[in-house]
């Protein structure tokens, strides 16, 4: 397996935060778009990144399930419907109705999912990444 990363949980306050914590660990000096997608194209490789596989060890990764729970997707959510293409509107007014109760996937369950897909067992996984939780 390729070179280990650390994230440190206690600095992951927000999914803002998330992704300025990943760029001064993971991809120093690379330039990418800072948003769910663009995760997703960094997590396959290039962006300064091992083309043998990473290793996140994400410590304190307990306070960031707190900081990326439920507020802080409903504010994200609040995010994306300003933005999204109205054929999508409905499907996140849906998505943040069910996260302004408390129920569904939260940014924190998002970003694992994300490193699980590039890992071993994911859709993605010949990027070998593999996620730590600790």
């Amino acid at each position: 397996m390729g070179k280990e990363y650390i994230l440190d949980g206690t600095k992951i306050t927000s999914l803002e935060a998330f992704f300025s914590e990943l760029s001064k660990t993971l991809i120093l000096g690379a330039q990418w778009g800072e948003n769910l997608d663009a995760l997703d194209d960094v997590l396959r490789g290039g962006f300064g990144t091992p083309e043998d596989g990473i290793v996140i060890r994400w410590v304190h990764s307990e306070a960031s399930r707190a900081s990326l729970g439920y507020p802080e997707t409903v504010r994200q959510l609040e995010r994306r419907l300003e933005r999204c293409h109205p054929a999508n509107r409905e499907i996140v007014r849906a998505e943040l109705r069910r996260a302004q109760r408390d129920e569904g996937e939260t940014v924190f369950d998002w970003l694992v999912d994300f490193f699980r897909d590039h890992g071993p067992g994911g859709e993605q996984s010949q990027d070998n990444v593999r996620l730590i939780l600790v």
